[in-house]
């Protein structure tokens, strides 16, 4: 009777050695990840927002004078330039947002470039030139409100934001910063994420 057992504690064993070898590294990565205070690095290029924040769309027209809906930044991932005033520099830096937003290929239909102006500009000229630009006027009551949700950057001028697809402000950017950082970003979110 001693033999069968003999068999039987090897096999035991060696069911152990191989579970072991997959369990392991994942108790010791769920160890390091929520109790050892370790996370990995991000190298996002731009300033994230942390914890995001749900913009409240209130004082913001539409072209065509309507108010702007609750939900107009709701259901693609938006690049917004708040514009002090529409002069070449904002038109130098739609156009390089356009650019970013070609580069994505097939993700380019899930970006769309926002224009926020607060009457310093009419937004119009740029609207006729460029279909996918989405222009909002900041000039009904609430609207400085509202430009005030979009923190200024370090030198104090607008930069360019990020929206989720769920209306939350998550990133910013200098206006003069990195277009290759701001690609590699987008680029980084529209692979991990499925919405928008």
């Amino acid at each position: 009777m001693s033999a069968p057992r003999a068999g039987k504690a090897p096999g035991r064993r060696h069911v152990l050695v191989v579970g072991s070898i997959f369990l392991v590294p994942l108790a010791m990565a769920i160890l390091l990840y929520y109790s050892a205070g370790w996370r990995p690095a991000v190298n996002a290029h731009g300033f994230l927002i942390d914890p995001p924040r749900t913009l409240t769309v209130v004082g913001a027209l539409l072209p065509d004078g309507r108010p702007a809906p609750a939900a107009v930044f709701e259901g693609k991932w938006s690049l917004v330039h708040p514009a002090i005033a529409c002069d070449e520099r904002t038109r130098a830096l739609l156009d390089e947002l356009a650019r970013i937003r070609l580069a994505l290929g097939k993700d380019e239909s899930r970006v769309r470039r926002v224009l926020l102006h607060a009457g310093a500009c009419s937004g119009v000229e740029f609207q006729s030139r460029d279909a996918d630009l989405l222009v909002l006027a900041a000039t009904a009551p609430g609207g400085a409100q509202f430009l005030a949700q979009f923190p200024p950057a370090a030198d104090g001028a607008p930069g360019i934001y990020v929206v989720d697809p769920h209306g939350n402000l998550m990133m910013s950017y200098p206006a003069s910063g990195s277009a290759r950082g701001l690609l590699k970003d987008l680029e980084r979110l529209l692979r991990l994420s499925n919405i928008g």
